[in-house]
């Protein structure tokens, strides 16, 4: 088959669609793949890396209020559609896959002109403005949350998978010795690990900075903090060098080892982080980012919290107090602890690449 994937600005986009390729790939290594995105996007660095064909197109989010930008955008827009016209007249896909993102609107619009199939994956609670609009033309639509459906147009072809993650969670107990023995922690206590997304958050790192004493006098957990590389110097010089029990790093390359050793996670609500946790039957608190577009951070940690999965702590409302106290609470009860962890493992859909390939191929047949 030939088929070409798009999805672009930010990794909880641009992971699933190398996850579906991936699964592509492994089906039939015949399967010829080409991913769309912009040329300042995310996917422009990290599609290329992996070997996989990639071209661009012109496009940018059009602003809600007509300004200057809005002209501008339209402009980028008609540009996009014209160069997704030429690629899909080049390339003749038979299948067209959006995993979200303004990017892959121009491209899915033109696509579903032609006789590909064509579908699009969305991975938040409430969707974005681009996969709402294209629920009205494509063939399918695959789903991460069921309290998304509702928002789409023909909600018959939606297809309820869950969200597709690439599976580096193996041996996870083995990474757990490793871990325990890498971040020098002791394996008699509980172990909280603390991140706000791959850049990290402000606001988290403020918040375990004011609370790093009750941290360093308390004997029942450690935790570990990945700040965000652009936050760890600033994070590093507030430190007097004689905190106990708190591990602080920029940047967390092997994320599977630090979910290995932890008990608890403190994290934003992202969607590929969300699927992580429930497949690693992770308990958590969540504090959603809240300048994420349509607030879909918020959506994304209510629905865990509706299900028992998590406890939820606003940005607006996080404060030092509340938080330790939140962590201790749990820890501290065993019962609760189990709880959010099978919840949590209620949520998982570890089969999601799998199934939504499945999906493709008989939609193509």
């Amino acid at each position: 088959m030939n088929i070409i994937v798009s999805g672009g600005g930010t990794g909880g986009h641009i992971y699933p669609a190398i996850s579906l390729i991936e699964e592509l790939k492994k089906r039939d290594e015949n399967n010829k793949i080409l991913y769309v995105g912009t040329q300042n996007g995310l996917e422009s660095t990290i599609v290329p890396n992996l070997g996989i064909d990639f071209k661009t197109i012109h496009v940018k989010g059009i602003p809600r209020k007509i300004n200057a930008d809005s002209f501008k955008a339209m402009k980028e827009l008609f540009k996009g559609l014209q160069e997704s016209n030429k690629i899909l007249r080049e390339f003749k896909p038979d299948l067209v896959i959006g995993t979200g993102g303004y990017v892959s609107g121009p491209i899915l619009y033109k696509a579903t002109k032609t006789n590909a199939k064509v579908v699009f994956h969305e991975q938040n609670s409430y969707p974005g403005v681009t996969n709402r609009i294209l629920s009205r033309y494509v063939d399918k639509y695959f789903v991460t949350f069921e309290e998304s459906i509702k928002f789409f147009k023909n909600q018959d072809r939606a297809i309820l998978t869950g969200n597709p993650i690439r599976n580096r969670f193996t041996n996870m107990d083995e990474k757990k010795e490793i871990g325990l023995k890498d971040y020098e922690i002791d394996k008699n206590k509980k172990v909280v690990f603390v991140f706000g997304g791959s850049n990290g958050s402000e606001i988290l790192n403020k918040t375990i900075l004011e609370m790093k004493d009750k941290i360093s006098n308390q004997n029942e957990f450690e935790l570990i903090l990945a700040t965000g590389k652009l936050n760890y110097h600033e994070f590093s010089v507030a430190l007097d060098g004689n905190e106990k029990n708190l591990h602080v790093f920029p940047y967390i390359d092997d994320i599977d080892k630090a979910y290995a050793v932890s008990d608890l996670i403190v994290t934003s609500s992202g969607a590929i982080t969300l699927a992580e946790l429930s497949f690693l039957k992770k308990a958590s608190i969540l504090i959603p980012k809240a300048y994420t577009t349509e607030n879909h951070q918020e959506h994304n940690a209510r629905t865990f919290e509706k299900n028992g999965a998590s406890k939820v702590i606003l940005e607006k409302e996080l404060n030092a107090d509340d938080l330790y106290n939140e962590i201790t609470g749990i820890l501290q009860d065993d019962k609760i602890l189990n709880e959010l962890s099978e919840n949590s493992g209620k949520m998982a859909y570890p089969t999601a690449c799998e199934d939504i390939v499945d999906e493709l191929y008989k939609l193509v047949k």
